[in-house]
């Protein structure tokens, strides 16, 4: 079976997302309206709707004594790909990135860093010491 993820969120404007996506963090635009766009990361789908105003009840949590944003998604990558996107990232934002090595010396010891884009979710982006402890 090959499949692709689909996810889709609320979003507070639809050109500032466009701009983050594409050209900060250099993924493909797909299909698009005024109302709604779609963001090709790495062969999956990102759908951002524009709405009105929204919140989430609980935006952080902890984990080994880090505080993290709860509503996230990301990219698992390896460990050169990791390295060139931080690289790269760290070159143009302004914001703090959040990085991390968790479960050092641990079953899935994984490095991590988050960006924020414009409707306020956080972007992780993670690569494994061992690729196969994932779900592990």
């Amino acid at each position: 079976m090959n499949t692709v993820f689909h996810m889709s969120l609320p979003c507070k404007n639809i050109k500032k997302t466009k701009e983050f996506y594409s050209q900060d963090l250099g993924f493909e635009i797909g299909r698009e309206t005024d109302k709604w766009i779609d963001i090709n990361i790495h062969k999956n789908q990102l759908t951002f709707v524009l709405v009105e105003d929204f919140n989430f009840e609980y935006p952080n949590y902890s984990l080994e004594n880090e505080t993290l944003p709860t509503f996230h998604f990301g990219l698992v990558l390896d460990n050169e790909s990791w390295d060139e996107i931080y690289d790269a990232i760290n070159r143009w934002s302004v914001d703090a990135i959040i990085k991390k090595t968790f479960f050092e010396e641990k079953n899935g010891e994984h490095n991590s860093f988050f960006v924020q884009d414009p409707n306020g979710y956080y972007v992780e982006f993670k690569t494994f010491k061992e690729y196969n402890e994932i779900f592990m």
